[in-house]
């Protein structure tokens, strides 16, 4: 169905090609997933099959690929449109209307199929998707998951014979990924369509692909095969994985279910070793291990005292020098009462109530179109309260200057484009070291630290969406704001670029700077935050330390919790330095 035959691609400008030499064949009716580090090429791969790379993205492909037995070079994206449907990883650069249900029927009117078949299949997809209650949403109020399954409908309504589909399942929470896997698997296993599909969760995906297709590097050979067979070779690979590689478990599990059957032994074990949470709390009492929540009010700024500021040297200036920074420790970086927020009509939040304290990473959790996004918009002003008050700093974010403001607080959007405005990324970090008041550098070598091998000249749209959304961290970061919020920081980052991440933002809250995040990354949460909230149709349903919460929870459980309940371990790493301590070998346990 799909063939790869000795192609390589060269962008304009380049100094080397983005992929070389590629043979791949993918058969009719399979699932086939590629995956490999951010930035070796997978996504061009993607656009050579559906033929925007090289009509619409320019550049040199060499060799052939066909599809359906259509040479893309040949035939133009209008051309392929009735046997490819692509969704690429900016699913607002994919909408064409304004609606969902517009948006739904826009490839089929294309084609020009009859009204009675395009009716059929709108209200199929709209159940297959959960989408029925948005059908006349406009696109553009939807949240990023939502947002999303929108565009992964439009490509299903006109039975396209191969789907490509990258990062599909990236902006999704946990239970809207499975439903859309699931609908995926019916397509593969009921009507024979073809699937290849880029994907960093491995966690969500690696299970249902029939072959896996691995792209270590840039110009490297692929590695083809099963997927068990692949993972144990591959640079990037999920938790369980990496548990089945600790244990040293042949073959490799894949599933949680799997892991599980094996790990019995290994549960043992570690149940004779005592439990210490991952994360140090920022507060002084030990017992408790974060606010508690108070229906409206939020928590009480006074209610403990920071362990950051146990041993601090009384200042004139009453503040904190962390070295990079100076975070007033008269407030708190976060403080929301009874926070009310509507969209039109809608109420997006309903009386939340939060304080996050210097050095507290705090992650927000929950279904799409929770209200997430729109708490964080709240925190740095970009929305006004309807009920309720925001106090960042001790200030109102909505009245506040902007030149006030981003020395208090730095939101990394979804979208990184929202941040990037410069044509090469040494103009970007110049123009942040200046917002800033930073030295010359300062967003350079952030972006080093982050993104190793990214040269001055490039252009933030030649980037991949996970180097994007880097590069725009670095330019919130470099005015080392109290209070940092990311909307869904790890879109985009293979398992490398994330444990980059988590260093930075651990290091940041080490030097009492406090991180909200608002993630469906389980994993993200398991290994980086002190606390959960849980939002749910704009409310708290659970905030609490990140152990408690997760194991109550299991939709929001990362994968080594899951293998190893009722034990709390979130970790592999974790499990790691158990056993380690515990003085046994860290191999197989059995």
């Amino acid at each position: 169905m799909i063939r790869f035959e000795d192609v390589t691609v060269t962008y304009d400008g380049a100094t080397r090609p983005t992929v070389q030499g590629i043979g791949l064949s993918v058969q009719e009716g399979e699932l086939m997933l590629l995956v490999g580090p951010s930035g070796v090429g997978k996504s061009t791969l993607l656009g050579a099959v559906s033929g925007l790379v090289p009509h619409f993205t320019g550049g040199t492909l060499r060799g052939r690929v066909t599809v359906a037995g259509r040479d893309t070079r040949t035939h133009k994206p209008r051309e392929l449109a009735d046997v490819v449907g692509t969704v690429g990883q900016d699913p607002l650069a994919h909408f064409v209307t304004d609606t969902v249900e517009d948006e739904l029927a826009y490839g089929m009117e294309s084609l020009g199929l009859a009204p009675d078949v395009m009716r059929r299949r709108v209200e199929e997809t709209l159940d297959l998707l959960g989408l029925a209650g948005l059908r006349d949403r406009p696109v553009s109020t939807l949240s990023g998951g939502q947002q999303q399954r929108v565009a992964i409908g439009s490509v299903l309504t006109p039975h396209p014979r191969v789907l490509v589909l990258d990062e599909p399942t990236s902006a999704l929470d946990p239970a809207a990924a499975e439903e859309v896997l699931a609908v995926l698997q019916r397509l593969v296993h009921d009507l024979g369509t073809t699937v290849l599909m880029a994907e960093h969760r491995l966690e969500r995906v690696v299970q249902y692909a029939d072959r896996v297709a691995l792209l270590p590097s840039p110009g490297a050979p692929l590695t083809v095969g099963p997927p068990a067979e692949v993972m144990a070779v591959s640079p990037v690979y999920p938790p369980v994985v990496a548990l089945g590689r600790l244990g040293g478990w042949s073959p490799l599990p894949l599933t949680v279910r799997d892991a599980r059957r094996r790990a019995e032994a290994l549960r043992e074990r570690l149940a004779g070793i005592p439990y210490e949470s991952p994360h140090e709390s920022p507060y002084e009492d030990a017992g408790t291990a974060g606010p508690v929540p108070a229906r409206g009010g939020g928590t009480s700024p006074s209610r403990r005292t920071p362990r950051l500021f146990r041993r601090r040297t009384p200042q004139t200036s009453g503040t904190r020098d962390t070295g990079a920074t100076r975070t007033p420790v008269t407030h708190r970086p976060a403080v929301v009462e009874g926070l009310s927020v509507r969209r039109g009509r809608a109420e997006v939040l309903h009386d939340v109530g939060l304080t996050v304290a210097p050095g507290e990473t705090v992650a927000l959790m929950g279904r799409n179109g929770a209200g997430k996004s729109t708490l964080l918009s709240a925190l740095v002003g970009l929305v006004p309260p309807a009920a309720g008050s925001v106090r960042v700093g001790g200030l109102r974010p909505d009245r506040t200057a902007p030149a006030d403001l981003i020395r208090r607080v730095g939101l990394v959007p979804q979208e990184p484009r929202d941040l990037l405005y410069a044509d090469t990324v040494a103009g970007e970090c110049a123009a942040a070291d200046g917002d800033a008041g930073a030295e010359p550098g300062t967003c350079r070598a952030l972006v080093s630290e982050l993104l190793p091998d990214i040269a001055d000249g490039t252009h933030p749209r030649d980037l991949s969406e996970g180097q994007r959304l880097t590069l725009a961290l670095a330019v919130v970061l470099t005015a080392r704001p109290p209070l940092v919020l990311l909307d869904e920081p790890t879109r985009g980052l293979d398992y490398a670029a994330k444990s980059r991440l988590v260093t930075l933002l651990r290091g940041l809250a080490a030097e009492g700077h406090a991180i909200v995040l608002a993630t469906h990354d389980v994993e993200l949460a398991a290994e980086l935050s002190h606390r959960i909230v849980i939002l749910a149709d704009g409310e708290p349903v659970a905030d609490g330390p990140t152990a408690e919460v997760v194991v109550a929870s299991p939709p929001f459980a990362p994968q080594v919790t899951k293998v190893l309940a009722p034990q709390k371990w979130l970790t592999v790493s974790q499990v790691r330095e158990a056993l380690r301590a515990s003085g046994g070998p860290t191999g197989d346990p059995r």
